[in-house]
């Protein structure tokens, strides 16, 4: 969310910076609302200040013995007055509030034009993708021939894009998830937390889901309670701390958690409808980074190197790219994506978005520290995938397969597992 006064005082440049990610900033309409709000807060304070004047006469004319009738009869004009300007206020305020709530973040002026993965800038590639000497299969094909996948089920439980693992594909994905945490935690200096799943409408606000992506949510209530179903454990960490202000000294604060992760992925229908890619429920190990603004460039680049450790830790071959301004998510001021190799798609495929927010979330969600002068002012916000469970899996069968059929893993997962490898009939061996 933005400072209103702030982009009219940029005017232009707002609506330059903000027309390179596809949108047109009618800042007519925002000064017009900006001015509307505050002349109704000044005429309201005005009246009120009359209003007290009145009514201090009133109470010295009546001891006096005086004739009250013509005073009286203004106070009551002034609180009818108050009460039309108070409303029209709350109007402007409302309506200023949800034009501000519609607008997307700045992108960074580093982030290249363009509007689609196409115009992602390749900051490296790390690791060679696998030569197989024969045709190797989509994890689909594997998983279902080892048993260890198992989507037909799945569809008949809940419908498609949903997976079933099972054996030695459910301590796979049970293993992922407790090696990334372990990376974070003792190795990054993250903090683990256990969330809650379901949370308020106004924590999706916070970090910038609601009110523009709610039909790619999936929600429930009982009663009159609303709530909504997590897309990413991004919305519970960051709001961890919403409404208040952080010592500086506790900054930064590093989180991370597992969760599983529930999106409608509306307007994807037809895509990636195969495997694990796209799903409306998958598990997923968050990072987040709340810090001083000061120190974000720094930071973003220090969660880079957190996410791709846990690919380099698997041995997977990966690169990273930086997206085009018009495809850089809604809250995001600067993006850089990690793909993974999918051989049997001979492409890479993004399997962690890591970004800088700016202020963007703070605002939206109140989360504040301390300046140098003592007053409170906006932390930074940044988040990215470490990583997605589902993908994770897919790119692992995918890139350790073997001719015979069989997964040969790498050894840092052994020591989880207590197995190398799984036979083309899906049995655990050493």
């Amino acid at each position: 969310m933005h400072d209103a006064r702030a982009l009219i005082d940029m005017g232009a440049e707002a609506v330059r910076r903000l027309a390179r990610r596809g949108y047109t900033l009618d800042l007519s309409e925002l000064e017009s609302l900006h001015s509307r709000r505050n002349q109704s807060i000044r005429s309201a304070d005005e009246l009120r200040a009359e209003s007290k004047r009145v009514a201090s006469e009133v109470q010295q004319t009546a001891k006096q013995g005086g004739d009250i009738t013509k005073l009286k009869e203004r106070a009551r004009e002034l609180k009818d007055r108050i009460r039309e300007i108070e409303a029209d206020q709350e109007q402007a305020e409302t309506q200023l509030r949800e034009l501000l709530l519609s607008i997307p973040n700045l992108p960074d002026d580093s982030a290249p034009d363009g509007d689609s993965e196409e115009f992602a800038v390749e900051v490296r590639r790390v690791g060679t993708p696998p030569a197989f000497p024969f045709k190797p299969k989509d994890h689909v094909d594997l998983g279902e021939a080892t048993g260890i996948l198992d989507f037909g089920r799945a569809t008949k439980l809940s419908g498609p894009r949903f997976a079933v693992s099972r054996g030695a594909g459910a301590a796979l994905e049970r293993t992922l998830a407790a090696l990334f945490l372990d990376l974070h935690t003792r190795r990054h200096g993250y903090v683990e937390y256990a969330v809650p799943y379901l949370v308020t409408r106004k924590t999706m606000t916070g970090t910038g889901q609601l009110p523009k992506f709610e039909e790619d949510l999936f929600k429930t209530g009982v009663a009159d309670r609303e709530l909504f179903l997590i897309p990413t454990a991004e919305v519970p960490l960051t709001n961890l701390y919403a409404d208040e202000i952080i010592p500086p000294a506790e900054l930064p604060l590093a989180f991370t958690a597992h969760t599983p992760c529930f999106r409608s992925e509306a307007g994807s229908y037809g895509r990636d409808t195969r495997g694990l890619i796209r799903q409306h429920q998958f598990s997923k190990v968050e990072i987040v980074r709340i810090v001083d603004p000061a120190d974000a460039g720094a930071e973003l680049e220090k969660m880079i190197g957190h996410a791709e450790a846990c690919l380099k830790e698997l041995g997977l071959a990966y690169r990273i790219v930086k997206l085009a301004a018009g495809d850089t998510g809604f809250s995001a001021q600067l993006t850089y994506d990690i793909e993974v190799w999918i051989p049997s798609q001979n492409t890479y495929r993004e399997i962690s978005s890591v970004s800088d927010f700016g202020t963007f979330q703070a605002r939206r969600a109140n989360i504040r520290t301390r300046g140098e002068d003592g007053k409170p002012k906006l932390v930074a916000t940044l988040n990215g995938s470490g990583l997605p469970i589902g993908r994770t899996l897919a790119a692992l069968l995918e890139q350790c397969q073997q001719q015979d059929g069989s997964i040969l893993l790498p050894e840092s997962l052994v020591p989880y597992l207590g197995f190398r490898r799984i036979s083309a009939d899906g049995t655990p061996e050493a």
